[in-house]
């Protein structure tokens, strides 16, 4: 071939990459499911995370948050498993503690928590247990000494108001009362002012992010007895870590991997998003880069601070690694889970 001609198709070709390289997403449309109602926290998460999604993602793809409520968001995570295509257009906001429900074996279950595609989530969660002051339990040794329990307010099962307290009868011999039957939190918190009941285990979060928790701290009403994480909250120095009181109480290794199992779901963030198995990994970096960035982009916090949140990136990678973690348990700790949340 004349050499002048080649050098002329060289340049024809090095000049139509971009025709070859059109973005994936480019024209497409991302569906994000959120498995909770509209105002939930996992809601304002999908709201806050989906215009972001369209800025960093190549291409910038239209969002549409859907509320596909139920089950504690079991119908969202069985929907983007089974239903939604392994196209990288479907995204599910979803419980951290789903996975409790797999490893107990429930019929409802329709996926493989560890087989997911992993996008990201946000701002790792630890629990606490609080006491009212007036209590004569000051001190988690008071409960193990103590004659009558204390009486915890409960919504239900399946929570960590509930199997909090179960597990710290469990793993240390700190015995409590739960009283179920509470419609919300908010119910519970009515009942420990009116002396009904002097406990309740929850958020770390929330406990310094709204009412009546600010009030009562500022007023000396309620002491914390005991909270989860690798390390002590600096809002909570002389707090024992439940780990600490594990080591002090001798815990056997089997309620030490369970308390790692539950406590887990802590570190899977506030509002995990998941996509479906099987999407090519070129465009699972694409979600998570982009995950990654908007929760980094400065509209973004600042529409988190206005709403109470404070963004910290958990990358898809590390929850990923996490989950195929805690998917694998002996029979032993399996059992110990079934008695503590049933």
């Amino acid at each position: 071939m004349n050499g002048k001609y080649l050098w002329l198709l060289i340049l024809i070709f090095s000049a139509c990459p971009v025709a070859a390289q059109t973005p994936y997403y480019q024209g497409k449309t991302i569906r994000v499911l959120v498995g909770y109602p509209a105002g939930s926290l996992h809601d304002m998460w999908g709201r806050l995370v989906a215009p972001q999604l369209t800025k960093h993602i190549p291409g910038n793809p239209a969002t549409l948050v859907e509320n596909r409520p139920g089950a504690g968001s079991m119908v969202a995570a069985n929907n983007v498993y089974n239903v939604a295509k392994p196209d990288g257009l479907t995204i599910g906001v979803i419980n951290a503690a789903l996975y409790f429900d797999q490893l107990m074996k429930r019929p409802e279950v329709q996926f493989d928590w560890s087989k997911y595609s992993w996008v990201g989530s946000s701002t790792p969660t630890n629990a606490l247990l609080y006491m009212w002051a007036s209590a004569p339990y000051k001190t988690i040794q008071d409960v193990r000494n103590a004659a009558v329990p204390p009486k915890c307010g409960v919504t239900g099962t399946g929570n960590t108001g509930y199997y909090f307290p179960k597990l710290l009868e469990q793993a240390i011999g700190a015995k409590f009362q739960l009283v179920t039957g509470y419609q919300g939190g908010a119910e519970i918190e009515i009942a420990v002012e009116r002396g009904e009941v002097q406990c309740r285990a929850f958020s770390v979060q929330v406990f310094f992010g709204r009412e009546p928790f600010n009030t009562w701290r500022s007023k000396n009403l309620v002491r914390v007895l005991v909270q989860t994480g690798k390390k002590r909250d600096a809002r909570l120095p002389d707090t024992p870590l439940f780990n600490e009181l594990m080591d002090q109480y001798q815990t056997a290794e089997a309620y030490r991997r369970l308390a790692k199992v539950l406590f887990g779901s802590g570190e899977f963030g506030s509002a995990p998003m998941i996509a479906s198995p099987g999407i090519p990994p070129e465009q699972v970096k694409i979600l998570r880069d982009a995950y990654a960035k908007g929760l980094n982009d400065p509209d973004l916090i600042g529409e988190a601070k206005k709403k109470g949140l404070d963004p910290e990136l958990i990358h898809g990678n590390d929850i990923e690694n996490l989950a195929k973690e805690v998917m694998v348990q002996p029979p032993e700790v399996i059992a110990l889970m079934k008695k503590v949340m049933e």
